[in-house]
């Protein structure tokens, strides 16, 4: 049988606190209401890991940072390197996360949209402002969403690809 630690075989944020497990779980239902559909933990090409991508019908691509703790939100100077791949940008945090710290320019309400979610439902406090990908760059992220959402589903249907048994 494959490797429980191989990548396409893990659950959703597997590693993370269960709040961000539960924030992913509200984010996807919201989501899903709004013809998008989402996958977990989604390296980019200049090495980072989005939390979560969605894409919609148009073809339009949303990237989710979820944030459980202060520390985790003002320790995080990378966010800027996701905004590159992706149409729209949201945070993502729990109920009763204080939202203080995303109303200041630390963390551009110009450029980020803010959830709040829990493993129920989630509901979008602030629209991000779509910016638009360049065609190339679109398809080269649309082809990659694809593959790694086919990957996952594979690795559902038959664990042991990945590991050849």
């Amino acid at each position: 049988m494959a490797s429980p630690s191989h990548p396409e075989l893990q659950p959703c944020l597997a590693g993370e606190p269960i709040a961000a497990q539960d924030v992913s779980r509200g984010v996807t239902r919201l989501f899903f209401r709004q013809d998008k559909f989402a996958i977990c933990e989604v390296p980019l090409p200049n090495g980072r890991r989005a939390d979560m991508m969605a894409i919609c019908g148009k073809g339009m691509l949303t990237i989710v940072e979820i944030k459980v703790s202060r520390g985790d939100l003002f320790g995080d100077h990378k966010w800027q390197d996701y905004l590159d791949y992706c149409d729209r940008f949201y945070w993502a945090v729990p109920a009763g996360f204080s939202l203080e710290p995303f109303e200041g320019e630390a963390f551009q309400p110009t450029c980020c949209g803010l959830i709040v979610a829990d493993r129920y439902d989630a509901a979008v406090v602030r629209e991000a402002p779509v910016r638009k990908l360049s065609g190339n760059r679109r398809r080269a992220e649309t082809l990659r969403f694809a593959r790694r959402a086919a990957r996952r589903l594979v690795g559902d249907l038959d664990p042991n690809l990945f590991g050849l048994d």
